[in-house]
């Protein structure tokens, strides 16, 4: 086995750069910011002087007896203050677009410096039943799909989020996605645009399947069309009673046809159905017109892989985003229902509530077949901006290669891995070379010395790298691997699950996915094999377990405590033994977390015991060195 060679984090210029960019962004935006400030105070003072001389004028010229002049200069007056106060909204809305994009930009910065509070975040905890999403903290606070989501729609983040959990085995559509990822990357522009259109409607993500339960759902009935001509033509009929009442020509027959129009009014209550959605629907339907609007533009961009995603957008008859603003119209009329006068106003002379539905009606049938296709196109986009923004901000990171050679026995070989979570000046990295069935590393070493976050490197880099995005590390290459993980073992009192069952519980099950060999190799990622049990009896097991697991369809690593599991390196040829250890400085314990070959020479329980003051055996040495 070559030795694993450990790194020093990288610090190149180009990982600098992106922040002198992030930083020369931000504050070139104050100053945007500022300057409008100080125009929008100035055009605040000069609309009340224009007003107060305005007014001034008009009294002393209607005094004076000028009439004509008098309504000359107060209808300049109108248009002036108007013309001022429409150019002072226009300024404000463009301070506005200046704060959320210095906000878009110092969210970014957040991400490279792994500011946390800084960083939004969606709820979305992980199944707990997942192989390995709680293992290798991929969703949560502090996770990595907080750290990646920049999406603004729930089916953008339901899309990142799958990748991340259960990532597809097709070659051609993995290729694809990293194709338009690296484009994407390129495309800062593009991406904090589609981040930005979405704020300037709200803050409210865009819920995809509401939005599809509601506009795909049948909003009228059959014999719609028929009770609104009906409906209409009392309308019209009373309308021209009246007149003709009022002119004297015909009695007050008027009041008969208003009744009959009230009377199927107040029997009409299938609206209701359209109505309660109408109001919490409008703003995400503007948010999802502005978005697609967006892209609807890069569907004509010269970049091939964008151009092809945003195709389907302009293929349609009409545009997405003119579907959408049509629809948000038609909710905003049906959402006057929320203000009961004003409903009845409006329902009075015409049959407003009939009317909506049935235009919401025609609407459907032309969107029914092309909403899903919308949403999916962004839910890809948007996934995919997310792994582009990550690669942007860490130009370091190595774009990973899929194997075409052993793809059947499995491969992982990688340069200066690192752990994406940990800040870069304090991330050490070290190389990783695993090929073949059965292929293991034992990892030994002391307590804190890196052990389980090596596991948690390598795991959470192979997520990375199966999404399509950029990985931390120099190279990575690999083949395809069904991941499974046994690190953050949780008992449960619900369940009845011991510490120790729930690792059988989960050893197993990655013991029967290495046994299945119809599919990929499994990586298995194992910390402290049996460490809910005594010493003998977890020697014992772990080395039947890992005999077994070395003869089936499945490679990785397993972290133990226990010396005397190095010596199946004998007994096991796929086995490699490696190790992290400390040394002592001062008296005290020191890591330097670097990953080289061999069995852990040392041991540092009894230290850590002494160094926190509890007692130990004076005739035992503390630590070797």
């Amino acid at each position: 086995m070559k030795p694993p060679q450990p790194h020093q984090p990288l610090a190149p210029k180009a990982a600098f750069g992106r922040e002198r960019t992030l930083r020369r962004l931000i504050a070139a935006a104050d100053r945007r910011i500022a300057d409008h400030h100080a125009l929008s105070r100035t055009f605040t003072t000069a609309r009340l002087i224009l007003f107060l001389v305005g007014i001034a004028l008009c009294v002393t010229l209607f005094k004076l007896g000028w009439y004509l002049a008098g309504n000359t200069a107060l209808a300049l007056l109108v248009l002036g203050f108007a013309a001022v106060a429409a150019y002072h909204n226009r300024l404000e809305q463009r301070m506005h677009r200046w704060r959320l994009w210095r906000t878009v930009k110092q969210t970014h910065l957040a991400r490279l410096h792994l500011d946390w509070p800084a960083i939004p975040r969606r709820e979305h905890e992980p199944p707990a039943d997942h192989p390995y999403a709680k293992d290798l903290d991929l969703l949560g606070p502090h996770s990595l799909l907080h750290l990646l989501d920049t999406t603004v729609s729930s089916n953008g983040r339901e899309r990142l989020t799958s990748w991340l959990l259960h990532p597809p085995q097709d070659r051609a559509q993995w290729a694809g996605r990293q194709r338009l990822a690296r484009e994407l990357s390129r495309l800062t522009l593009c991406r904090d645009r589609l981040v930005l259109e979405g704020l300037l409607i709200g803050e409210q993500e865009i819920d995809g399947r509401r939005l599809q339960a509601v506009l795909l759902t049948p909003a009228g009935w059959p014999t719609l069309p028929l009770l609104l001509a009906i409906q209409a033509a009392f309308s019209l009929g009373t309308i021209g009673l009246l007149a003709a009442s009022l002119a004297g020509w015909l009695p007050g027959y008027w009041v008969l046809s208003f009744a009959l129009y009230l009377f199927l009014f107040l029997m009409v209550e299938r609206s209701q159905q359209a109505f309660e959605h109408a109001l919490s629907l409008q703003v995400e339907l503007d948010k999802l017109g502005a978005v697609l609007a967006y892209l609807e533009g890069r569907a004509r961009a010269k970049h091939a892989a964008l151009r092809e995603l945003c195709a389907p957008l302009v293929q349609a008859d009409r545009s997405p985003s003119r579907h959408l603003r049509q629809a948000a119209r038609i909710v905003a009329g049906l959402s006057v229902r929320s203000n009961p006068l004003a409903h009845i106003l409006v329902n009075l002379p015409g049959p407003w509530d009939l009317y909506f539905i049935w235009r919401l009606q025609r609407l459907q049938s032309r969107i029914t077949d092309h909403l899903p296709q919308w949403l999916d196109i962004l839910a890809e986009i948007e996934a995919t901006s997310a792994c582009a923004t990550f690669a942007y901000l860490h130009p370091t990171y190595a774009w990973p290669v899929l194997s075409d050679a052993q793809e059947t026995d499995g491969a992982i070989h990688a340069r200066s891995l690192g752990h994406p979570l940990i800040p870069s000046t304090q991330r050490v990295n070290n190389d990783v070379g695993l090929q073949g069935q059965g292929r293991l590393w034992l990892v030994t070493g002391s307590n804190m010395s890196g052990k389980s976050t090596f596991l948690r490197t390598i795991g959470i880099n192979v997520c990375l790298a199966q999404a399509g995005a950029p990985v931390c590390a120099e190279r990575f290459e690999w083949s395809w691997v069904r991941l499974r993980c046994c690190i953050r073992v949780e008992d449960s009192i619900e369940q009845g699950l011991s510490h120790f069952y729930a690792e059988v519980k989960r050893l197993k099950l990655i013991l029967e996915a290495a046994r299945d060999r119809s599919g990929a190799p499994v990586l298995f990622l194992i910390d402290e094999i049996f460490r809910g049990t005594n010493n003998r009896e977890r020697l014992i097991g772990s080395q039947a377990y890992i005999q077994e697991l070395a003869s089936h369809n499945g490679f990785g690593l397993i972290t133990t405590h226990d010396l005397e599991l190095a010596e199946l390196e004998t007994a096991v040829p796929t086995l490699s033994n490696v190790h992290f250890q400390e040394t002592i400085e001062n008296g005290a314990l020191s890591f330097d977390y670097r990953l080289r070959p061999g069995p852990c020479p040392t041991t540092n329980a009894l230290r850590i015991m002494a160094l926190e003051g509890l007692p130990v055996p004076t005739a035992t040495p503390p630590a070797e060195s």
